[in-house]
């Protein structure tokens, strides 16, 4: 089964103050299969991030396909989604999707375990008792059962993403979205949240990631995906884009990072 697919998605931001339109993504078509681990690489700037936003409505798109498991949520032309999925229906594929950001938005005022369980028990309707069970075991898989009930400003940024990586498994996602998840860690606190998602990737998580830990996608994923000025340029095994790659923009980016 596809549980991620796009065909040919576009988005342009409308310039302001007078500046051109920018067409960030343009004719992106992906795949991800079940239990598959995709790494989308590239410059700063290629419409990475804002592809990611797209597969779970935080960024609309002007045209293009999307699909989640095989079901098409969204087929736009000129803004407007044909698909007229019932609202609840619509938000049950959605969540479906977890998302780990950049930043760890982790709410600061609740504790290591109320952030865990707030979604779940308000969203997912899971009783509390329910919820606190898995919130600990989940603490307990990302090596944080001693920070139950510390406050985010407690914790480094190491553990503030690994409390965000259990947050999302909280709502027991069929695929996680990371966004630069190492963006904003100091590089001695990189290795152990990289670590986590290896062991989430071993489970058999499927898994989109975007990142810059090039040494991460070279060993873990299935594919890499190389974006450049919001097109795909090409995707493969890691062992041919790293060692051999189609083009020579490719190459070029791997040698400004490697």
């Amino acid at each position: 089964m596809s549980m991620i697919k796009t065909v040919d998605i576009c988005k342009t931001f409308q310039g302001k103050n007078g500046r051109s339109p920018l067409e960030v993504l343009k004719n992106i078509s992906l795949t991800v299969e079940q239990k598959e681990v995709v790494c989308i690489i590239g410059p700063s700037g290629a419409g990475k991030s804002t592809y990611l936003r797209t597969l779970n409505r935080l960024e609309t798109i002007d045209s293009g396909k999307i699909y989640i498991e095989d079901t098409l949520l969204f087929d736009c032309a000129n803004g407007v989604n044909a698909v007229h999925l019932p609202h609840n229906e619509l938000n049950a594929m959605l969540l479906e999707t977890g998302m780990v950001f950049q930043r760890f938005n982790l709410f600061p005022h609740r504790t290591t375990l109320e952030n865990l369980m707030l979604a779940p028990v308000h969203v997912r309707k899971i009783p509390p008792d329910t919820a606190k069970e898995k919130a600990l075991q989940l603490l307990d898989r990302v090596g944080l059962s001693d920070k139950v009930d510390a406050y985010p400003a407690q914790l480094s940024g190491g553990q503030q993403q690994r409390v965000a990586i259990a947050r999302a498994l909280a709502m027991e996602p069929k695929i996680m979205l990371f966004d630069e998840p190492t963006s904003s860690l100091d590089p001695e606190l990189v290795g152990e949240v990289l670590s986590v998602m290896k062991q989430l990737a071993e489970a058999g998580m499927t898994m989109l990631v975007v990142t810059h830990e090039m040494g991460f996608a070279r060993e873990v994923a299935d594919k890499v995906v190389v974006m450049i000025e919001g097109s795909i340029l090409e995707m493969d095994k890691p062992e041919k884009i790293f060692t051999s790659p189609s083009h020579e923009r490719t190459r070029q980016f791997l040698q400004s990072v490697l």
